[in-house]
């Protein structure tokens, strides 16, 4: 954990990643808006990084609350949020697995980072079920995971030269990552393992969409297109974003489920 923090404290800039990875956004905020239904909802996003989608549900008029475990994450996202003048319900220095300390109930718990951090699977299904006791009945919960085909996707965005194709594919059979691999410890993880994990816990599976799918490894060419056009890519890659077909050519899945 201390590796992680450190990460996105001194070495990542995760509110711009969001700003890079449009498509991410774009597709995830969608799901947002065509699932999250309600007026001043109280919303949990735990692991929310610096508050991109804490923030988009609050100007929404939502009530927010975010947890990081970065402390440089959360300073963000007060500075964000006074920018845009708003204000989040609470700003929490926190750890997902960490969560018996709070008692609140919420209508929707965001738990889109955790889950790829946490290498060990008995850590993700702790994270879940400390999220789901914060549910409340009917609630909705959003969770991400990274593809374990996602460091193939990346390298092929600009072809990069590869040092082992044993290692890249390597992901596949064994999807952890060592932080000294050009990211932090993760897990990345095949789409079936992460639905029978969330659907495992007596929740109703709304969405499982992979997020990028074919528009991932031309991410740069479809962000410099004219906004018209932009939209018109975005389109197709919603509509192919649940796909079985294709799970495996993104970096991204998302799952939206209810208690």
């Amino acid at each position: 954990m201390k590796e992680i923090e450190l990460w996105y404290d001194e070495k990542y800039d995760e509110w711009d990643r969001l700003d890079r990875h449009k498509i991410e956004f774009d597709i995830t905020r969608r799901y947002m808006d065509e699932n999250i239904i309600g007026e001043n909802l109280k919303i949990f996003d735990i692991g929310g990084g610096p508050g991109r989608y804490s923030i988009y549900l609050a100007e929404k008029g939502h009530r927010v609350s975010l947890l990081d475990l970065s402390k440089r994450n959360i300073e963000v996202a007060k500075e964000k949020s006074a920018e845009r003048g708003i204000s989040l319900e609470d700003y929490i220095h926190g750890n997902a697995l960490e969560l018996d300390k709070y008692n609140d109930l919420y209508d929707v718990i965001l738990l889109m980072g955790p889950l790829y951090h946490l290498t060990k699977e008995s850590d993700r299904r702790a994270a879940i079920e400390g999220a789901l006791r914060l549910l409340k009945p009917n609630g909705i919960i959003v969770a991400s995971f990274i593809s374990n085909y996602a460091p193939i996707q990346d390298y092929l965005k600009a072809v990069y030269p590869i040092e082992s194709v044993d290692e890249l594919l390597g992901y596949l059979k064994d999807g952890e990552n060592q932080g000294d691999k050009g990211f932090t410890t993760a897990y990345f993880t095949y789409y079936k393992e992460a639905k029978e994990l969330m659907n495992s816990f007596g929740l109703t599976e709304i969405v499982f969409a992979n997020v990028e799918n074919i528009l991932g490894t031309k991410e740069k060419e479809v962000n410099m297109l004219e906004e018209s056009e932009y939209r018109k890519w975005l389109e197709i890659g919603y509509q192919l974003s649940q796909d079985e077909s294709l799970m495996g050519t993104g970096e991204h899945y998302l799952y939206i489920g209810r208690k």
